[in-house]
């Protein structure tokens, strides 16, 4: 059947959004995008040829709405829709509703989302095709006994510890405990549960022996109505956090050919299994052995389909496009494979501080500057301005990199990755170029442990910054000084810095998350001399402009770019992207953040759950509040216990940064 369109609305927004868009103009085609009050002047809304409104501020929910979605259909007189990923793109009813309004989903039909959008029922069906499956429990009941924490945790201690528990109704690590000791079995069931019918609106879960030490690599596949159905070869997406990935690559550094034929026909199968049409990525769990299972399939293009793109030289949204439209296959699966070359690596850079537990981060936007180079791209939404909120996923870009070899790629990365700059909100992109520079993934040996293993919690807690970085910034918070009193006075910086030396030393107090740093600075001319924490370094700046100066420091000459906010300096040198408080005329802190018995907001969220009730005896590091940011579950609590005075709270109540939650009277 072909069903011809001009017009496409992309429901969705960010860097999916911008990526939808701009494919589907390259192609010719005329594009919609919609937008909540949040999202009014975001760049998917400024890429396309037109616009509309579909909900307030704040409002994830906005891109929930079936009928709003279908609504600016209408009113822009857009033919067909595309789901991009997340919202509403693995909905087998949003499908469904978007053909029975008489318009082109471009994505699988329905019933096979339908058949694929469980996990339960599609680890049965997977089965039935001879899929290699994980051993454990599923239920198609979404409720009654079959679902209880008791059979789930009965089932559990069958199965055999460790094992994993999950969402049944969704993926992207939501809704996903790993168990390993019977202890935490029950706290983890109703954990996982929650945070599923959070995410989901669906409390079922299921239980699947936990496969130790495998890697998580998955199939690219493509299906038309024409009966024909290929696949893309694989890409290892192991390194993972939180269940969520972090870096992934195709292809796998553990896979050769022959493996390669028996994943990518099992994956074929599966897709086979459910008539499947369109963009989709089939998962599986490969263990050391060699042996591989079914995980789940994902009925959309994913987050990680450009390093496909890069590595077999084809455009995916192109390919959805034109199978939408009931053309064939643009190639044969000799075809596809023979085009197979190099190697591609992509990393998802993410507002979240690794140092804190990868709590998620809100602030606007002071400088953004992507990398370029040969072998680099880079999907994202942001810009200079742009305001990054509570109510979306934390990701903000993706940076991929293509080589002839792994290893040219992997090094392409790490370079681009120090040339980016995003100023004004706290990054994981040092984080990410410390994980690409580790032995074990230059090595390629790893498995889904890598994080847990090399970049455990305790260790990222423990990092500090040293004297060079603190001195940086203590040095950019003069030269900033010296260039607005030069323009109050219209003196050139020549003479404010350069020929004029300070004999009084300059006495500086700077934050780092909770830490405060004294610091002293000497001016010499073009030389600074700084000291703190028993150190002292000696600095030269041979050039400065505004937001960006160049130092000399042990005989080796680097760049520093930095952005001032108020008393916060964002500061990109010497490897370090960090946000730093000017404290220096600031009244001394007093204790530990909650000590004084006040549970205050992490960060910008929603209120899922409150545990406690004014009166209330708590102990100390028991959960008061839950707060959910960026889609992730964080248990609030103190580290003190006492008697409630007052909660300020309710679940569902939207909150700020540093809002009062609730106040303890401390135990005496």
């Amino acid at each position: 059947m072909t069903q011809r369109f001009n017009k496409i609305l992309v429901a969705n927004r960010g860097e999916i959004a911008v990526r939808v868009i701009r494919g589907a103009r390259r192609l010719g085609y005329r594009t919609v995008a919609v937008y909540s009050d949040a999202d009014a002047d975001a760049m998917h809304v400024l890429e396309a040829d037109e616009a509309v409104r579909i909900g307030p501020a704040p409002a994830r929910d906005s891109y929930l709405s079936i009928d709003a979605i279908l609504a600016a259909a209408r009113q822009s007189g857009a033919e067909a829709i595309h789901p991009g990923y997340g919202f509403l793109s693995e909905r087998a009813d949003f499908a469904q509703a978007v053909q029975d309004a008489g318009l082109v989903f471009i994505g699988p039909d329905p019933a096979s989302i339908a058949a694929m959008g469980n996990k339960s029922a599609a680890k049965a069906r997977m089965l039935a095709a001879g899929v290699p499956c994980v051993p454990g429990y599923q239920s198609l009941d979404a409720d009654g006994d079959a679902q209880s924490d008791a059979t789930l945790g009965a089932e559990a201690r069958r199965i055999g510890l460790p094992v994993m528990i999950k969402a049944a109704a969704g993926g992207g690590g939501r809704g996903m405990r790993l168990v390993e000791d019977e202890s935490a079995l029950a706290a983890a069931i109703a954990s996982a549960r929650s945070e599923a019918e959070n995410a989901f609106g669906s409390g079922q879960l299921l239980i699947e022996k936990a496969v130790v030490d495998a890697r998580h690599v998955e199939i690219q596949v493509f299906g038309d109505r024409h009966g024909q159905l290929v696949h893309f070869g694989e890409r290892d997406c192991s390194v993972q956090r939180r269940n969520q990935k972090v870096v992934e690559e195709a292809p796998s550094p553990a896979v050769d050919e022959a493996l390669r034929q028996r994943m990518g026909e099992a994956a074929v199968a599966a897709a086979r299994a459910v008539d499947y049409v369109g963009a989709g990525t089939v998962e599986f769990l490969l263990g050391a052995d060699g042996a591989f299972y079914f995980l789940e399939m994902n009925t959309r293009l994913q987050v990680e389909h450009p390093v496909t793109e890069l590595v077999y030289g084809v455009d995916l949204v192109e390919w959805q496009l034109r199978v939408a439209q009931g053309e064939p296959l643009p190639m044969t699966q000799d075809e596809i494979l023979a085009r197979r070359r190099g190697w591609a690596i992509e990393v998802r850079l993410c507002a979240e501080e690794p140092q804190r537990n990868y709590l998620p981060q809100t602030g606007r936007v002071l400088r953004w500057q992507a990398p370029q180079g040969a072998g680099v791209r880079v999907d994202t939404w942001l810009r200079d301005g742009q305001l990054i909120g509570p109510h979306y996923d934390s990701m903000q870009a993706k940076i991929i990199a293509w080589g002839e070899d792994r290893e040219t790629a992997r090094m392409r990365l790490v370079h681009a990755l120090r040339d980016t700059t995003l100023l004004g909100v706290a990054h994981n992109r040092d984080y990410l170029a410390a994980v690409l520079a580790h032995e074990a993934f230059a090595s390629g040996r790893f498995s889904t442990a890598f994080v847990e293993r090399y970049f455990p919690q305790s260790r990222l807690a423990a990092e500090r910054p040293g004297l060079r970085p603190l001195a940086l910034a203590a040095l950019a918070l003069y030269l900033d000084d010296a260039r607005r009193l030069g323009e109050a006075h219209q003196l050139s910086a020549e003479f404010l810095g350069w020929h004029s030396s300070h004999e009084t030393p300059l006495q500086l107090r700077l934050g780092w998350r909770d830490a405060i740093h004294a610091l002293t600075l000497r001016a010499h001319g073009p030389r600074f001399v700084v000291t703190g924490d028993g150190e002292t370094l000696t600095i030269e700046v041979p050039r400065s402009a505004d937001g960006e100066f160049h130092y000399l420091c042990d005989g080796v000459q680097a760049r520093a770019r930095y952005v001032r906010d108020g008393d916060q300096l964002w500061l990109d040198a010497d490897g370090i992207a960090a946000g730093f408080r000017d404290l220096t005329l600031a009244p001394v802190e007093g204790a530990a953040a909650g000590s004084d018995g006040r549970l205050l907001a992490h960060s910008d969220g929603k209120v899922v759950a409150v545990h406690v009730s004014a009166g209330e005896t708590v102990g100390k590091g028991q959960t008061l509040v839950v707060l959910e940011a960026m889609k992730m579950e964080f248990q609030l609590a103190l580290p003190v216990g006492g008697r409630v005075e007052s909660v300020h709270v309710q679940p569902g109540q939207q909150v700020k940064s540093r809002q009062l939650l609730a106040q303890l009277v401390l135990a005496e």
